[in-house]
């Protein structure tokens, strides 16, 4: 097996998990502004909704907190178990 195929394959996933992560964690920085600036709308509109609305912007918030943990995860398996790598040792006939 070539080792200069090897650190191509594990430098390109290095890289494809970084941007993976970065945009998980600006969608998830998007969607926490997207849920506050709603529930301050919500309480200018209705201020005797405070309890009920701020109920469900944390469990809005939690629902999409979990996008980035599932993320993290997946990226991890790439890192650590990478898929690529028993790929190309079948291919190449090892």
């Amino acid at each position: 097996m070539n080792p200069e195929l090897l650190v191509s394959i594990y430098s390109s996933t290095a890289i494809g998990v970084g941007i993976i992560l970065a945009a998980a964690g600006l969608g998830s920085a998007v969607g926490w502004g997207l849920i506050c600036s709603k529930y301050i709308e919500g309480i200018a509109r209705q201020p005797e909704m405070r309890p009920q609305l701020m109920g469900q912007m944390l469990f809005t918030g939690g629902l999409m907190e979990a996008f980035p943990m599932i993320i993290l995860g997946m990226s991890m398996w790439f890192i650590f178990a990478n898929p690529f790598i028993n790929a190309i040792k079948t291919a190449a006939g090892g």
